[in-house]
């Protein structure tokens, strides 16, 4: 049976297709919001503090809103009650307020990523998504009897194939439609405490942590977004590999820097002594880098 047979093929792509529309209402809502408030002027302190405050917001909604060339909708979970959710980049609510999209980081899409064969999180279905654009080009069901039989290989695979199969742009893309479940136990780790990714080149690092911090700046959004959130890279060129993650998963006001801002006017002058650098790269100062971590750990305000 080919893609295009699947027997919701068309049902899913009418879906797709409606969950864009609504999707560019609400960018354009959101926009004639914008040119509205920014074209009020005068009034009292109160006033203009309070038209900055809602400029302000909606000007972030319009752009999470802002999703380019990448897929809406990547996934869809069916729950043995009977109730289905599609997963999607944001969330997307119908003229009554009715879910349309689930954002993924939300926790009704957790089972999207992290249930098997022998723990269903409640699933009988799960479906993936492949996309371009705004079109619908597959769709892959995997089902879930409840009768303990664990699945091999990994989640969505011809989804992954196709995601891999994707040409190289030179720059770092996401991998929100098709996380697995252990790097989505990495993503949803409690926000309390430092957490490490450790791994060998190319295994997913990077890309895993700027998920992490989407989903943080999603569940935490009070204290995170108030008091910042900064990705710090070892050079420029690696910052311009990584820009485009963030944005594309909704998040546009993390900072991106590189240790040398921090010290702008500092300069190598010279290199250590055999004695120093011996001491510096010895395996005890993991334990003396971690006290000096701890001792400067500050709670969220």
């Amino acid at each position: 049976m080919s893609d295009t047979e699947h027997p919701d093929f068309a049902d899913e792509a009418a879906y797709i297709h409606k969950a864009y529309a609504r999707l560019d209402q609400s960018r354009e809502a959101a926009k004639s919001i914008t040119d509205n408030v920014e074209s009020r002027e005068g009034g009292t302190h109160q006033a203009r503090y309070e038209r900055d405050v809602l400029a302000d917001k909606v000007r972030s909604r319009l752009e999470d809103l802002d999703i380019g060339d990448q897929s809406l909708i990547f996934g869809r979970i069916d729950q043995a009650e009977g109730d289905h959710f599609h997963i999607g980049r944001v969330a997307v609510f119908d003229e009554d307020r009715n879910p349309m999209v689930v954002d993924w980081r939300a926790p009704i899409a957790e089972p999207f990523y992290r249930a098997t064969g022998r723990q269903t999180m409640g699933l009988s279905r799960r479906r993936h998504y492949i996309t371009r654009y705004r079109e619908l080009l597959g769709i892959e069901d995997e089902y879930f009897t409840g009768e303990g039989g664990e699945r091999t290989g990994l989640k969505g695979e011809r989804t992954l194939v196709a995601a891999l199969e994707e040409g190289r742009t030179g720059r770092l893309g996401d991998i929100v439609g098709t996380i697995q479940g252990e790097q989505d136990e990495i993503i949803r780790a409690p926000l309390a405490g430092a957490v490490i990714v450790q791994g060998g080149p190319g295994t997913g690092k990077t890309v895993v942590a700027l998920h992490r911090a989407a989903y943080l700046l999603y569940s935490h959004r009070f204290p995170l977004a108030g008091q910042g959130v900064m990705v710090i890279g070892p050079n420029r060129l690696f910052l311009t590999y990584i820009e485009q993650v963030l944005p594309s998963l909704g998040e546009s006001g993390v900072e991106l820097s590189v240790l040398g801002d921090f010290v702008p006017n500092a300069r190598v002058r010279g290199n250590d002594p055999v004695h120093i650098a011996r001491v510096k790269g010895d395996l005890r100062m993991i334990d003396v880098m971690r006290r000096a971590v701890r001792q400067r750990q500050r709670p969220l305000r």
